[in-house]
């Protein structure tokens, strides 16, 4: 149900995800034929439940193929033309080998890869030994659909002499900065630019070296499912293979909860260390687990403890989560030198920053209270979980007690989630009615209502939304912009208008199969997440592709790049069925009235003028991606970046004219410890310099004035 994959299959997940492949084109034959049976499952449940299943023919298989090429080497550093070449001739026949059962493409990309990834590391070490100079005024395009693939191994060598040209230019740029900013304070002699391009040269190559060995400790499994979602991902942007532990990784994000310690942890130098820990967690009840410690192992029951020393911070966390109840020792090396075993009994860790929460922003007008909801949030897993639909209605009862002229409903970056609570949400502010249609196939549209009479909040009310807010973000939105019930503040959102469930793939095997591999002990194939359905609003636009459209566009950094659902080749197109039967809200919003009065605040505030005018420089640096390779012009660009920053960070620095404090209700969870308090100090703070909340608060004191004026009038009426 939830999707917050706001660039499907990250550019960088996805090569790591092949970078430690050894396979030699045959293995063993048991893993080929559970790999051909995942992919002959997975598209037979997409034939039978896909909203709108594609065609498996020439043009899915050209899909596939230039999704996984893509996903692999998008900055083209890795193949050479001539390797393309020899896989090309895959490019219109991945469809008859999903049909056959073959996995010949997939094996010899990877043969062809891992010589790749070898040749690239070797690159990477040789030239790192020896010296970069920064002078020839050139540059070079790291990524894009323009850029060729180098023709042979010798272009190949020189793309990637560019690029580690680029990161060590960087680095230097930086250590000399910090040089003329030390060179006062520091009575020893300080380091010449040689020796400064050594250290920059050093520190890339560190880089890479832990980045190659991360990639390399991935298992086939992992670098199997990469391939199978360039498959679903051809379907729509949604659709996706989600292996066992994926699937238990997606519950947790989406319950908002996981039974561990809640330590959160971070690798530094190669080693495990608690960067934070979470307040109310197992952890922090039991009291000696300090951030900083380093873990050095991992004990469970009466077992030898794990040395985790080295192991990746996904490793790690595996060993730590368990079962609620049970108990891990954790050794641990203390900031001050010491040693010390730490038994800790795993419980439920919530993770509050994903849960709703508000404030009062104290304007010269009067209170105006503020929702923050990051996430559609829904604990599936357990009965009296936490819902999102619920947080939010005692928010709203907290602020009407504080008695607010009106409330700011924040969705920004909030990429979706139960669909279920969006209805119950929306309900909150309109008497009933329709929220949202949804429609399955060829089936006739769905109405989901709101049914219940009245409202818990019929003030003013303003919705605001960015281009990361997306699918449940986006029905709530667009409901409350058709019943003219609330004013849509921000930027155009995400566009994705697509619904999304969880299937077992074990369910789509032969029951004499699938009890034969459950008698011989053999894991489950995995699940996916498939779009089953596409939502419509209540005038019978969908969302889908283009979003919702605020009633009221603030200048935005990202306005002229092309991001969202629309930048997927693969997304589903929009379209529109009848509307539903509705009337929109009484008094109704006057959004063109709202809008003429930000506008001329807008046009006068310095702060929207700026971003807007970065706007257009990175729209021109999207389109060149092109970067220098010579100090002074590197400089010069960079300079005129931060120049830009550092005006936008002192005009911030002046904060929003209106004071911002917690509810009452809210101090005691707050005051529970120092890193509650602080988290909640950096949180408000970075409230007052939220221009775009300022604005809001602006625009809801003038929708205030707006509705006492038509009141006034029905009343004299």
């Amino acid at each position: 149900m939830k999707n917050k994959i706001l660039i499907p299959l990250l550019i960088v997940a996805a090569l790591a995800a092949f970078f430690s492949f050894k396979y030699g084109g045959g293995g063993n034959g048991n893993e080929q034929e559970r790999k051909a049976l995942v992919l002959q499952t997975v598209m037979k449940a997409i034939r039978e439940g896909h909203f709108a299943p594609r065609a498996v023919d020439d043009s899915f298989s050209y899909r596939v193929y230039h999704k996984v090429l893509d996903n692999l080497d998008y900055e083209k550093k890795f193949f050479t033309g001539k390797e393309i070449g020899e896989l090309s001739k895959y490019e219109l026949a991945i469809d008859d080998e999903l049909r056959d059962g073959s996995l010949a493409f997939f094996d010899r990309l990877n043969v062809l890869f891992t010589k790749s990834v070898d040749r690239a590391e070797g690159y990477y070490k040789e030239m790192l030994e020896q010296p970069f100079t920064f002078t020839e005024d050139a540059r070079f395009q790291l990524y894009g659909d323009n850029l060729p693939y180098p023709a042979d191994e010798a272009a190949l060598k020189e793309r990637w002499h560019q690029y580690l040209k680029y990161r060590v230019l960087a680095k230097y740029v930086d250590l000399k900065d910090n040089r003329e900013k030390t060179k006062d304070s520091l009575k020893n002699e300080q380091k010449s630019n040689k020796q400064l391009e050594e250290e920059a040269r050093a520190s890339v190559r560190k880089n890479l070296d832990n980045y190659f060995k991360r990639l390399r400790k991935l298992d086939d499994n992992q670098r199997f499912a990469l391939f199978v979602n360039a498959v679903t991902g051809s379907e729509d942007p949604h659709t996706d293979y989600l292996p066992p532990k994926e699937k238990q990784r997606f519950d947790e994000v989406m319950s908002g909860t996981f039974f561990g310690i809640g330590a959160q942890l971070r690798e530094e130098d190669g080693k495990i260390k608690v960067a934070a820990i979470i307040t109310g967690s197992p952890c922090w009840k039991q009291g000696d687990l300090k951030a900083g410690d380093e873990i050095v192992k991992v004990g469970q029951n009466d077992d030898e403890p794990v040395d985790i020393q080295g192991y990746e911070i996904d490793d790690a966390v595996q060993l730590i989560r368990g079962k609620k109840g049970t108990e891990v020792r954790l050794t641990v090396r203390k900031v001050d030198g010491s040693t010390k075993v730490i038994p800790i009994v795993r419980g439920e860790v919530m993770l509050e920053d994903v849960f709703a929460k508000s404030a009062i922003i104290k304007s010269s007008e009067g209170p105006v209270g503020y929702i923050y909801l990051p996430e559609f949030y829904s604990d599936f897993q357990h009965i009296n979980g936490r819902r999102c639909a619920e947080d939010v209605a005692v928010e709203v009862q907290k602020l009407k007690g504080a008695g607010v002229r009106g409330i700011i409903l924040d969705l920004r970056g909030n990429g979706g989630g139960s669909l279920s609570d969006v209805v119950d949400m929306a309900g909150l502010f309109i008497d009933q009615g329709p929220i949202v249609q949804v429609k399955s196939g060829n089936a006739a549209p769905m109405v989901l209502r709101d049914d219940s009479k009245g409202m818990l909040y019929d003030g003013p009310l303003a919705v605001l939304v960015n281009e990361s807010s997306a699918s449940a973000s986006e029905i709530l939105a667009a409901a409350m912009q058709d019943y003219k019930r609330a004013v849509i503040v921000g930027s155009p959102t995400f566009g994705k208008g697509t619904v999304q469930k969880i299937i077992s793939l074990d369910d789509y095997l032969d029951p004499v199969m699938r009890l034969q591999m459950q008698a011989n002990g053999e894991p489950r194939i995995g699940s996916l997440k498939i779009t089953i359905q596409k939502f419509y609003r209540v005038d019978g636009g969908s969302t889908q592709l283009k979003g919702v459209t605020p009633d009221i566009v603030l200048p935005n950094p990202y306005a002229k790049i092309d991001i969202g659902e629309r930048r997927d080749k693969a997304a589903l197109p929009w379209d529109e069925i009848p509307a539903a039967n509705y009337r929109t809200a009484s008094p109704s919003v006057d959004a063109p009235q709202l809008a003429a009065l930000s506008s001329k605040r807008v046009a006068d505030n310095p702060v929207f003028t700026l971003i807007e005018a970065n706007a257009a420089k990175l729209e021109q640096q999207e389109k060149d991606n092109a970067y220098y390779l010579s100090e002074n012009a590197y400089r010069s660009e960079r300079d005129s970046a931060n120049a830009t920053s550092g005006k936008l960070e002192e005009l911030e620095k002046k904060g929003t004219p209106f004071e911002i404090t917690n509810l009452r209700d809210d101090l005691s969870r707050i005051n529970l410890d120092s890193a509650s308090i602080t988290k909640n100090n950096d949180w408000i703070k970075n409230l007052k310099k939220d221009i775009y909340i300022s604005e809001t608060v602006n625009i809801i004191n003038d929708l205030y004035r707006q509705s006492m004026k038509v009141n006034m009038t029905t009343g004299m009426k």
